[in-house]
C-alpha cells in the first residue's frame, strides 16, 4: 500500500486527527510566496513556500520534543512535499484549532504576528483560495 507523505505527516504530527484539509491553504501560500517555483530564493527564504532556516530549526525542535527521530535539513526547503510537511507540523503545534486566518498570518509574520503587519499577505492568500 502506498501512502503519501502528506498523509503520513498529518498522522505523525497532528495532536488529534481532525480530517482538516490544509491543501487549499498550502497551495494558495505557494502561489503567493513563489508562484509555484520550488527553486525560488529570496534572502534566507527558499523553496515554493519560502521557508527560513529559523522555521526549519523550529520544526526540528518540535520533533525533538515529540521524541521523534525525524529531522529536516535546510535542503528540504526545496522539496514541496517536505515544505508541506513542515507547514503541517507548525500548524499542529501552534494552531491546533486549525484556524485558517491564524495559519496564514503565522506563516507570514511568525508566531507572534501583528494583524496589521500581515493584512496584505492574508488578503493575497485568501484571494488565491477563491
Amino acid at each position: 500500500m502506498i501512502v503519501s507523505m502528506s498523509l503520513v505527516a498529518v498522522v505523525l504530527y497532528a495532536k488529534k486527527p481532525t480530517g482538516f484539509n490544509w491543501n487549499p491553504v498550502m497551495d494558495a501560500i505557494i502561489q503567493v510566496e513563489s508562484e509555484g517555483n520550488p527553486n525560488a530564493i529570496s534572502g534566507n527564504s527558499v523553496g515554493a513556500m519560502q521557508i527560513t532556516p529559523i522555521l526549519v530549526k523550529d520544526c526540528n525542535d518540535i520533533l525533538q520534543r515529540k521524541k521523534s527521530k525525524k529531522r529536516y535539513t535546510l535542503a528540504d526547503r526545496y522539496s514541496v512535499e517536505k515544505s508541506k510537511e513542515m507547514f503541517l507540523l507548525i500548524q499542529s503545534h501552534y494552531n491546533p484549532m486549525n484556524s485558517i486566518e491564524k495559519a496564514i498570518r503565522t506563516w507570514n509574520g511568525g508566531v507572534n504576528y501583528s494583524v496589521r503587519a500581515t493584512n496584505r499577505y492574508y488578503k493575497k492568500v485568501m484571494s488565491k483560495m477563491k
